[in-house]
């Protein structure tokens, strides 16, 4: 049993450093969301829609919540963003087959309700930003957050093309290394480039979004908590007093 403890606090004190070793080896650009902008979250959901769902789903969400939180009509969210033969009320699920997508992608495409709360909002948007050509990869890209990506670049016709710029080292073994140190787009896409980091900064804001879409009342409600508590505390305080007047 002793032996067993030893292992398991051993365990725990990596923990820290495990997860230093997953994050990313890149620097992350800031994604300065704000879940008070309607628009922003409304644009986002409109990109989530068009070129995420297909493939993502995010289970977790009901059609008729998003458009009562983002101010959206119901009869705008069934005209032109719900585009199968779901219902207002249902959850936001795809009819992707997960064995087939498993087959095309290598692995069936995740959920993407928590996405932004498992990866980071910072994550996120530089993910999205950072796709370059690559014809060895099945779909001819790749990505400098995630390298060796299974997923196909589907802003690209907003983005356009990214060329990576390369830095080439050679370690102690005489063995090279190539290292992506900028891209290059081509400035093909239907967006320009300040335009393309709002878009994708629109649709990182729904995915935080969808990750807690209470979020803002939870915050408001905590300072009125905090409050009541700090009252509490003071009234709690006097009548202590009060009661232990005489024994003191």
């Amino acid at each position: 049993m002793k032996k067993l403890m030893i292992a398991l606090v051993a365990v725990f004190s990596m923990l820290p450093t495990l997860v230093l070793a997953a994050g990313p080896s890149v620097p992350l650009d800031k994604a300065n969301y704000d879940l008070a902008d309607k628009a922003s979250l409304q644009s986002g959901a409109k990109l989530f829609m068009n070129y995420c769902l297909a493939c993502h789903s995010t289970g977790y969400q009901r059609y008729g919540r998003v458009a009562s939180d983002l101010d959206i009509p119901e009869h705008l969210m069934k005209e032109n963003l719900i585009f199968t033969d779901s219902k207002i009320g249902d959850l936001m699920h795809n009819s992707m087959d997960k064995k087939e997508a498993g087959q095309w992608f290598g692995a069936p495409p995740p959920d993407l309700t928590l996405v932004a709360r498992v990866r980071g909002a910072d994550w996120l948007y530089t993910y999205l930003r950072s796709f370059y050509v690559d014809p060895s990869r099945p779909f001819g890209v790749n990505n400098t957050v995630f390298p060796e990506v299974g997923m196909p670049h589907v802003l690209e016709e907003l983005q356009g093309i990214s060329t990576p710029t390369f830095e080439i080292t050679t370690d102690a073994n005489g063995v090279e290394h190539k290292k992506v140190v900028s891209l290059t787009s081509d400035e093909s896409g239907e967006m320009s480039s300040d335009e393309y980091d709002r878009a994708v900064l629109d649709l990182v804001n729904f995915l935080v979004y969808a990750g807690e879409p209470n979020k803002l009342e939870r915050q408001s409600l905590g300072i009125w908590v905090l409050a009541f508590l700090f009252v509490l505390f003071i009234v709690s305080y006097l009548l202590k007093k009060e009661y232990w007047r005489d024994i003191h």
